[in-house]
């Protein structure tokens, strides 16, 4: 396989990855309008916590079970969805703005966790040595790769067709209500504070179990993965693609990843090597840009919500 073949696998696996979360993060707020700002945190818990399922047993680290991955990346979904659970109960009465800060605060509360819990998470070090998924089957790391991608290809195609299924039952068109009108909704004997529950801990869980993929493939974990640019850039894949459309999640996704990826090839190829450490100012920069031309031109996204039932009305 070439450099260029290789690499373009890794983009997609990770590319897909993110499709994921974008995915969960549209069912809360394309649907029903939660402003979590904190996904980086849940990410993180699924992350970490099918790290520490699946890794080796070390003496001097909490943890090391060395369970099968399958049970190990439902573990870390489930642990995101307990501290979804736990977060939603406290959180869910605050509207908007408030609701953003107290999420936020909560990611940045589990990143600094992670950063210095080190009998448990490996402090700034990390987690490293993770076993990788059926890795040993595979002769070469790049037909493991190829595998890897098919698998979560699967994964990600079978939870798109779950939530389109969901969505587009008397349960989606209820989110849509609680999205437009909660009073409304509750004046139809509905508990509008139950389905934004069920939604949070549902995307939090999708969230999590990508965090878990994550893990499985890159074989390592630490806190620098888990930085508040990665919450911009999860919520600049769902502006771009268009909200309210998992088609739009996962296309956005592609885009805003490739354009994070190139732009940071070529910052490294072409930028001089005294001025690389500000490369990732400019990455921002694009994506912002990027953000604000949709908004200007496509304020739905590239594939949004209203994009979406014209197509289907034809």
């Amino acid at each position: 396989m070439s450099g260029f073949a290789a690499y373009l696998v890794f983009f997609l696996i990770m590319a897909l990855t993110y499709s994921i979360v974008v995915m969960g993060l549209n069912l809360q707020w394309g649907y029903t309008g939660l402003f979590n700002a904190g996904v980086v945190g849940f990410f993180a818990i699924g992350a970490y916590g099918t790290a520490i399922l699946i890794g080796p047993d070390r003496s001097y680290l909490i943890g090391g079970f060395g369970l099968p991955f399958p049970i190990g990346v439902l573990g870390g979904a489930a642990l995101a969805a307990i501290a979804a659970l736990i977060v939603g109960l406290a959180t869910l009465r605050l509207r908007e703005e408030y609701l953003a800060i107290a999420t936020f605060g909560i990611a940045i509360s589990i990143q600094l966790v992670a950063l210095n819990f080190d009998s448990l998470t490996g402090g700034a070090q990390g987690l490293v040595g993770l076993p990788r998924p059926f890795f040993n089957y595979f002769d070469t790391p790049n037909n493991y790769n190829l595998f890897y991608l098919g698998l979560v290809a699967c994964i990600t195609l079978i939870i798109y067709l779950g939530l389109q299924a969901a969505l587009q039952s008397p349960w989606g068109r209820l989110l849509k209500g609680v999205r437009e009108d909660e009073r409304a909704a509750a004046s139809l004997g509905k508990n509008p504070t139950n389905i934004r529950l069920q939604v949070f801990v549902l995307g939090c869980t999708l969230i999590g179990f990508a965090g878990g993929l994550y893990v499985g493939f890159i074989g390592f974990v630490s806190p620098l993965d888990f930085l508040p640019i990665l919450t911009f850039q999860i919520w600049a894949m769902l502006i771009v693609g268009g909200s309210g459309n998992n088609l739009g999640a996962i296309v956005g996704a592609v885009g805003v990843w490739g354009l994070w990826s190139m732009s940071g090839i070529a910052i490294s190829s072409f930028l001089p090597v005294q001025y690389q450490s500000q490369g990732g100012a400019i990455q921002t920069i694009l994506i912002g840009l990027l953000i604000i031309l949709t908004l200007l031109f496509r304020p739905r996204g590239l594939i949004g919500e209203v994009d979406a039932v014209s197509k289907h009305i034809k």
